[in-house]
């Protein structure tokens, strides 16, 4: 972050919220801020990462925001290009795609997955092709005019994962739209366990049930085969017999696209055995996630019958709904 180049001779700050950590990060955030003028540490009483954003976004002064994950490394010129690209007009988020980077055996795994047509579904943001794209929900971090996040309300803090998804979709709601440039792509280090794996694509799919709730548009057609999964593996063993047999011939097809993906994926010979592990893991996962978000805020059934074809239009009305972000609502004066 603090290597980031700005066009001209603007100057960034990089905004840190503390959420209570008790692992010796603070300390070692004291001791950078204290070493380097442009570092701002700041209390996240909230600890989710929503909230955390927030906080950040309402003691920004700048004219731009950024939104840096870690496990990431990013380019130097990650910032200049955004700014750049905002400048340029037709689009007020501009991202960078996320290319996977493995450390561990397992996260090498994953990085190989996600190179596959199985691992990326209909993503873009996966893809860095040297050419401009156009992003759907799908999105990782990014780079925004501050009023325009400001606009839409920032990140709502009911949604402790996902949130970059739900605020995608209030953009594209708007009418508005969020470009890829490869130039800004930013290499990430995938988790390195499967039960780390699974607990995160169970997240993602039970905030990605919520996410289509409120936006049924949100909802891509390839998001449905890891619910579709899970519900072909219980009736394969619990439900009618004609259901079983139906669920255990879903269950061999997905059995023969994970060898067929296995097959495709770019990897060490040890590496590419653990492939079909960490897909399943994955699609299962996330099959439940999204499962137990439908049984908890409610079917998302707009967005499920617009996937079937019984909703045809394809235009979806501005978001008016409330945006909870109460770490935005005591902004510095004059920022």
């Amino acid at each position: 972050m603090l290597a980031q180049e700005t066009p001209g001779t603007g100057r960034i700050e990089v905004l840190l919220a503390d959420g209570g950590s008790t692992d010796g990060t603070r300390e070692l955030l004291i001791d950078l801020a204290a070493q380097d003028p442009r570092v701002v540490l700041l209390e996240n009483p909230g600890r989710g990462t929503a909230s955390g954003l927030n906080v950040c976004l309402a003691a920004a002064r700048g004219e731009h925001v950024a939104r840096m994950d870690a496990h990431t490394t990013y380019p130097s010129a990650y910032l200049a290009l955004g700014m750049r690209r905002l400048a340029a007009g037709g689009t007020t988020w501009v991202a960078g795609p996320q290319l996977p980077a493995g450390g561990g055996r397992v996260s090498r795994a994953v990085e190989a997955a996600l190179g596959t047509w199985l691992g990326r579904g209909g993503s873009r943001k996966w893809v860095a092709d040297g050419t401009e794209s156009e992003l759907d929900t799908g999105v990782f971090c990014g780079v925004w005019r501050r009023e325009d996040v400001l606009r839409h309300g920032g990140w709502d803090e009911d949604w402790p994962r996902n949130q970059d998804s739900e605020m995608a979709a209030r953009f594209l709601r708007a009418g508005e739209r969020i470009v890829s440039v490869s130039a800004m792509a930013a290499h990430y280090q995938p988790r390195d366990s499967l039960a780390g794996l699974w607990r995160q694509y169970h997240d993602y799919g039970l905030y990605r049930a919520r996410t289509a709730l409120r936006h049924p548009t949100s909802l891509r057609r390839s998001a449905l085969l890891p619910p579709a999964l899970v519900l072909a593996a219980g009736s394969a063993f619990v439900a009618p017999r004609p259901l079983r047999r139906a669920g255990r011939v879903a269950l061999a097809v997905y059995a023969a696209a994970l060898a067929r993906a296995a097959g495709q994926a770019s990897a060490g010979a040890g590496d590419a055995a653990l492939v079909p592990a960490v897909l399943a893991t994955m699609h299962v996962a996330h099959g439940t996630g999204f499962v137990r978000g439908s049984a908890r805020w409610g079917l998302p059934v707009m967005a499920l019958a617009r996937q079937v074809g019984l909703r045809r239009r394809a235009d979806e009305a501005p978001f008016t709904g409330a945006v909870r972000a109460p770490a935005l609502a005591h902004r510095p004066g004059g920022r």
